[in-house]
């Protein structure tokens, strides 16, 4: 391969990439794959022999551009997939170009990752010591990389060194989590040992918010019978409903009781970005660690999450382990990024939200979140002015949870229709949504991200639901 052969590539590629973005809007949001294209992928043969740049960006263009996920289009509400932001398209291709091991050292990448987190700790107004905080794969990753600080710190308060001793020997430490909690968090706290029956879940209110008494009744219960509270883990926007946590009283009550606060702020703690929100947010910088997805409402390509600590020390304390053939003075006092999570070898994933928040910057980007939270609320509107419709949840972010109200139907009868109208609305391609379950109710729940998104969209959203629950009723 030549370098003008790589040049000309480069340039067809440029060009698929901007038509295939230019022409989301008009097409299908999502559609089934069909037998012959899913075999195609499935059973591609492991070539013997190369071939050409052409061939493989033809491939491309047919078997893999057509069936997209469906979250590049502005009718996409599902989950809480974002569209990517160009400018961090665009970066992807640069930083794969360079191709470096973002563990540590002095180049390029390195000295801007410390920059972008420093950037996301602004945006959502966190304390963010130096080396404080690193990207990762995700907020899953994140939540791993802030529960075992919390974890050792536990430990150590105990008198007990994990790293050396492990778990053995220590009272059972226990967490607080909500009904509304991530998975995630469950899965981190069975990857670091601690155990999932561990995790206390804690009464809510009909928000699906901590209730701040039930918390500390429970801690108070956990302490009598000999066992060690160690964590509370709040949300800056759950998943179900988009519901933020009174962080004020949770953070009074970590602090007399020697409590680690992690708040889950993968997809929601952007929203402090918008004046008309940020209020809910009060508190939220007195926590020890933050855990969030600049792959969700910034719009950075996947994947990129970030961990954010207030203490370095208790960070680096936890996964510090420098081999001889990697100590490298020139480091500086921070060593290595390797020093403050599980990952040695690191994708470059600094340039991508370096290139999203330089080309939108703070103004931007906030208008943006304050368009997508805009629209959620007139969703609600639209929803509650409806007849055929339920809001099930106040609209605290970005997220409107809601369900189809046929009369006529018992609670089974409806909560099965509820269940099944997303995929049903999700076949006919016109829009996308998911469902949930909240309060014991079968529900829909329209995620907004995208700032391309309109009042228009919203319209067609309901008209939709409401068309598919007709095709499901007898």
């Amino acid at each position: 391969m030549t370098t003008e052969d790589f040049r000309s590539a480069a340039r067809a590629t440029a060009d698929l990439v901007s038509d295939y973005l230019a022409e989301l809007p008009a097409r299908p949001v999502w559609q089934p794959m069909g037998d012959t294209a899913r075999k195609t992928l499935l059973d591609a043969p492991l070539p013997a022999e190369g071939r050409p740049l052409g061939e493989l960006l033809a491939a491309i263009e047919r078997d893999v551009l057509p069936h997209p996920m469906g979250n590049g289009s502005p009718r996409f509400f599902g989950w809480v997939n974002s569209a990517p932001a160009p400018a961090g398209v665009l970066a992807t291709l640069a930083a794969a170009a360079m191709n470096p091991s973002s563990a540590g050292g002095d180049h390029a990448d390195i000295h801007l990752e410390r920059a972008v987190v420093r950037w996301i700790a602004e945006l959502v107004d966190f304390p963010h010591p130096p080396g404080g905080g690193l990207l990762t794969s995700g907020t899953s990753m994140a939540t791993i990389v802030c529960l075992a600080a919390a974890r050792n710190r536990a430990a150590r308060r105990a008198g007990h060194d994990v790293r050396e001793e492990g778990l053995a020997g220590l009272p059972p430490l226990i967490g607080y989590v909500t009904g509304e909690t991530h998975s995630c968090v469950r899965k981190a706290a069975e990857l670091l040992g601690l155990g999932s029956r561990h995790l206390r879940t804690v009464a809510t209110g009909p928000d699906g918010r901590f209730d701040p008494v039930e918390l500390g009744a429970a801690v108070e219960r956990d302490r009598a019978a000999g066992l060690l509270p160690f964590l509370v883990v709040a949300s800056a926007g759950t998943v179900g409903t988009g519901a933020v946590d009174e962080f004020g009283p949770i953070a009074d009550l970590c602090e007399e009781q020697g409590l680690w606060l992690h708040v889950d702020g993968a997809y929601g703690a952007f929203g402090r970005l918008d004046p008309a929100i940020a209020h809910r947010y009060a508190g939220l910088e007195r926590a020890d660690s933050l855990a969030l997805d600049p792959h969700k409402w910034l719009g950075v390509p996947v994947d990129c999450g970030c961990a954010l600590v207030r203490d370095t020390d208790e960070l680096r304390a936890t996964f510090s382990l420098v081999p001889s053939y990697l100590r490298d003075e020139a480091a500086g006092a921070l060593g290595w990024f390797s020093e403050y999570g599980t990952e040695q070898t690191r994708p470059f994933r600094a340039l991508k939200v370096w290139a999203t928040i330089a080309h939108r910057g703070r103004t931007g980007l906030a208008r943006d979140i304050a368009h997508c939270t805009a629209l959620a609320r007139r969703l609600g509107e639209l929803v509650e002015a409806d007849d055929e419709l339920e809001l099930l949840a106040e609209v605290q972010t970005s997220i409107v949870a809601f369900r189809h109200r046929t009369t006529g139907l018992d609670g089974t009868e409806l909560n099965a229709l509820n269940r099944d109208l997303p995929v049903a609305v999700q076949r006919r391609g016109r829009v996308f949504v998911t469902g949930a379950r909240f309060g014991g109710q079968e529900m829909l729940r329209a995620c907004l991200l995208n700032a391309a998104t309109t009042e228009e969209d919203l319209h067609l959203l309901l008209a939709e639901v409401k068309a598919a629950a007709r095709t499901l009723l007898p």
